[in-house]
């Protein structure tokens, strides 16, 4: 299969706002078989035919919530891409795979290709989970994955903007919602720890996933520098981000070398060009972003929200 399945205009219009309307059904197909599709050189008027786009291929953009990554809106549910400064790659994920609900379709429109690189490569999840070691998945599907944040004054992001509210008591009663547990240390962190499965199965194509940021948040995934600075900085129960095995047990870095390699095996890339929109299921495919030469200007929208 083709990751992704290219779309481009056909004669009755230039507007993805209309060819999405006139082909929903079999653009939502391709998406479920491939994992994702690019449209390219298609016309779209602002933001505002971007988000209409969303609406009419897969419902009301959703807003973005218990985040992980500094991102702003734009208008609407439709939000610029995770913020981090442009030297530093972004690893493989499914968007909010953490959480107890997330979106099952994401769109990417490239608004200013970047200068060099800056790609959103992405990896078909079916395909990690056939590469990965036997032992190794059966571990993660036994004990299924952890992660541990760390909340805390001068690092990371404040639970006050990650939950969207200044009051504890809403803060306990998502994390009961959602299946979180929050701890609050006696300097005002707030630690919590959440465990989810490693593996899911498809809700509609019924398959076996590998669905999770076991390697995006796990320490080693970091580049050496970062991480060298952080341990210096915090014991490993205070790290802002770290992941474990689902019974709170270390995930060797070998083990996760192994994971980010199956991603890697797994992955394609493509250049971004003006105008490109990329959707895809969130499920079926992982996405990254490479380190990139700004300026660079990527707007995000989330749909479709499901649960497990």
């Amino acid at each position: 299969m083709t990751l992704p399945y290219r779309i481009e205009p056909d004669r009755a219009s230039t507007l993805l706002v209309d060819h999405a309307q006139r082909h929903r059904a079999r653009i939502r197909e391709l998406v479920r078989t491939h994992g994702a599709v690019l449209f390219r050189g298609f016309e779209l008027r602002g933001v505002e035919d971007f988000e209409e786009a969303v609406r009419r291929l897969a419902g009301p953009p959703l807003p973005y919530q218990e985040k992980s990554s500094p991102r702003s809106r734009i208008q609407g549910g439709v939000y610029t891409s995770t913020e981090h400064p442009a030297r530093e790659e972004i690893f493989f994920h499914n968007e909010n795979s953490y959480q107890a609900s997330w979106p099952m379709t994401l769109f990417f429109h490239c608004v200013q290709p970047p200068a060099d690189r800056g790609a959103t490569p992405l990896a078909d999840c079916r395909e990690v989970l056939w590469l990965l070691d036997p032992e190794v998945l059966a571990d993660f599907t036994r004990r299924r994955w952890m992660l541990v944040r760390n909340f805390g004054p001068g690092f990371g992001l404040p639970w006050q903007d990650v939950f969207g509210t200044t009051d504890r008591d809403e803060v306990a009663a998502y994390c009961a919602a959602s299946r979180i547990e929050p701890e609050w240390l006696d300097d005002g962190t707030l630690r919590t720890r959440v465990v989810r499965d490693a593996v899911r199965t498809h809700p509609e194509t019924g398959e076996p996933v590998w669905f999770n940021h076991a390697a995006m948040f796990h320490l080693s995934t970091l580049s050496p520098g970062v991480r060298a600075g952080l341990e210096a900085l915090f014991a490993a129960e205070e790290l802002p981000n770290n992941t474990y095995y689902g019974d709170g047990g270390q995930i060797p870095d070998d083990v996760m070398a192994h994971v980010r390699d199956c991603y890697r095996k797994a992955s394609t890339r493509f250049d971004y060009r003006e105008g490109d929109v990329v959707m895809l299921d969130n499920m079926l495919t992982a996405h990254a972003r490479e380190p990139f030469t700004p300026p660079r200007r990527v707007a995000v929208a989330m749909a479709e929200p499901s649960s497990g």
